[in-house]
């Protein structure tokens, strides 16, 4: 039996989204400055521990479109929004390249919800605790609308 090598992607960056609080939706950019080991430059999610930047995939925006939702890139608090990759074949410990410069590493898949969010009482479901992923900020930059996102290694499965 063989084992699928092939690694996720490319996808590419659809919105940079930032906010100064935390629990609140973020507003949609076009570009953002990535600091190493700490996060996005005046996000509330910033600093140093494992969930510097939180990333979700357009894809999974779709499906709470579909339930009626009306929502958008950074209205589930998410810092870079994606499309084209699957973000969650990505295990813990996966490597990924934004743009020309910045390197991520997935530390987190999903997250405990503790105090459901608007959107969760609206839709009686929310994607970014199942489906969204986070991740330390190994080599900084800036990141743009439109850069590629490449997997260049897996972490464990």
């Amino acid at each position: 039996m063989s084992v699928d090598t092939a690694l996720p992607g490319p996808g590419v960056v659809t919105s940079v989204n930032l906010s100064e609080k935390r629990t609140v939706r973020k507003t949609r950019g076009v570009r953002g400055v990535l600091l190493e080991n700490h996060g996005f430059e005046g996000d509330a999610h910033a600093g140093d521990w494992h969930r510097q930047v939180s990333l979700l995939a357009q894809e999974s925006i779709d499906k709470m479109v579909e339930k009626g939702l009306d929502v958008l890139a950074g209205d589930f608090a998410e810092n870079i929004t994606t499309e084209g990759i699957d973000l969650l074949a990505l295990p813990v410990g996966s490597v990924v390249r934004v743009g020309d410069s910045v390197v991520l590493e997935i530390s987190q898949i999903g997250k405990v919800c503790h105090t459901k969010c608007a959107i969760y009482y609206q839709a009686g479901d929310c994607v970014m605790p199942k489906e969204g992923i986070f991740a330390v900020v190994r080599r900084g930059g800036t990141v743009h609308v439109g850069d590629v996102v490449t997997v260049e290694s897996l972490g464990e499965v």
